[in-house]
């Protein structure tokens, strides 16, 4: 039986490897952060995602999925080596590829054999010859002609849903050299092949291409129907119907197509960014990518201004918030709108009563860096409701869509709601004794 090797237990190794555990395989997952490894030994994964928890117990259990911080083993014992580290993004936008090339360096120290290595990071194209470049250097130094191969398998895991989406997959892409490298790969993927998931086989190039182009479109298809939602306000157009309507036509689809504060995360801000990176180095100007990217930041900053304008001033008024992950079923903070408008309304003299059913530690480590002067975290929704001057709905979580909203209009020293995530309806919370503001309605 092929044995795997996943080096980085963040978002993508984790899930990746816990997954192909569950598809039977044995998997060694590797980590330099000794406390993370302790703890996903012990079952404890260092980021909240649904049914990922419950999944790594049973493999621990079954003995089919392990963590160390032995890379030199792992390299050595193990027939596939997926790179799933972080590609953090520089200053100017480009993807940071250290961590990559440090792991292609130590593979071609310590393999001992035939391996296959698939990137499975995000990472910029010709990043797969490079690794294969420094892999070779590597076995020169050593006086060694092994045989290896480099595969590009990009990820298309949302986090909230990633389990389903790894489990499910709409697609798999091997970008490959040799037939033989194909094979292996569909063989790993065999409980996705047998399910009749579609694979597209591409080369190396076009498989890290496919990854960027799809983050960027999708993160277009937001931006577009936020860009909408300021004039949909000013013509009296409900800006969610509008959505629907172009969703119907099977050429558009509706996903990715509901107004709100912005995209956020650990991909589609860095992945955009990169993308007009690789354009500028080759000559091109990805001028929609550009404008996506201007969008995002602009729909932040006219929500802020929504309600400065509507409250009039800000100066010594508490501000209560609803959600502060960029998305639902998640605890990531990475690029969230809520920092951003949050900044823009701290920056007024706003403080705030703040809660998230999942990220408030990593909301508390990144406020401390940042000019927000949060007033309490809050042990609810209501308790964050408790006295403020407005109650601001950030982020999608199920729970706050059937909020008590009698109990929330008592509890306000104030009657502003803003929902910028376009849940409730202006008519009945407005029966309710709300002054209620929503994103593209009318």
């Amino acid at each position: 039986m092929l044995k795997i090797a996943i080096v980085g237990s963040g978002y993508v190794g984790l899930v990746t490897g816990v997954c192909l555990s569950d598809f039977g395989w044995q998997v060694t997952c590797v980590d330099r952060n000794e406390e993370i490894i302790c703890k996903l030994n012990q079952g404890i994964p260092p980021i909240y995602e649904p049914g990922l928890e419950d999944l790594l117990a049973k493999n621990l259990l079954n003995k089919r999925v392990s963590f160390t911080t032995d890379l030199y083993q792992a390299v050595n014992e193990c027939d596939i080596i997926f790179i799933a580290v972080g590609t953090p993004q520089n200053e100017d936008g480009s993807a940071e590829l250290v961590n990559v090339f440090e792991v292609a360096h130590q593979i071609g120290r310590y393999m001992n054999s035939h391996k296959i290595i698939v990137d499975k990071s995000t990472v910029p194209v010709g990043t797969g010859q490079l690794v294969k470049k420094i892999i070779k250097e590597e076995l020169v130094a050593r006086n060694l002609s092994l045989s290896f191969e480099v595969i590009s398998n990009p990820e298309f895991l949302r986090q909230g849903s990633a389990i389903q989406d790894f489990t499910h997959a709409d697609r798999v892409v091997i970008g490959a050299e040799s037939e033989e490298a194909i094979a292996v790969m569909k063989e790993v993927y065999q409980v996705l092949f047998l399910n009749e998931t579609p694979f597209l086989i591409v080369n190396i190039e076009t498989a890290e291409m496919v990854k960027y182009a799809s983050n960027a479109f999708l993160a277009t298809k937001i931006s577009f129907i936020n860009e909408l939602t300021e004039l949909c306000e000013k013509t009296g157009v409900n800006i969610q119907q509008v959505g629907m309507g172009m969703g119907m036509d099977g050429r558009i689809n509706p996903k990715f197509l509901h107004a709100g504060p912005g995209f956020g995360g650990s991909c589609f801000p860095k992945d955009t960014k990169a993308l007009v990176h690789i354009g500028n180095l080759y000559g091109c100007n990805l001028g929609i990518v550009k404008a996506t990217i201007e969008a995002n930041e602009k729909q932040k900053k006219r929500l802020a201004e929504i309600v400065l304008r509507e409250m009039g001033h800000l100066k010594g008024k508490t501000l209560g918030i609803l959600g502060l992950a960029f998305k639902n079923n998640t605890d990531d903070m990475r690029e969230s709108p809520a920092v951003g408008i949050l900044e823009e309304l701290a920056a007024q003299g706003a403080q705030f009563r703040v809660y998230d059913p999942k990220a408030m530690q990593n909301a508390a480590k990144l406020f401390e860096n940042r000019s927000i002067s949060v007033i309490k975290y809050c042990m609810d929704e209501y308790d964050a409701s408790l006295e403020v001057d407005a109650l601001i709905l950030m982020t999608e979580w199920n729970q706050f869509r059937s909020l008590n909203l009698d109990k929330i209009r008592k509890a306000m020293k104030g009657k502003f709601f803003f929902d910028f995530r376009n849940i409730y309806s202006k008519e009945p919370m407005e029966r309710k004794g709300f002054q209620y503001y929503s994103v593209g309605r009318g």
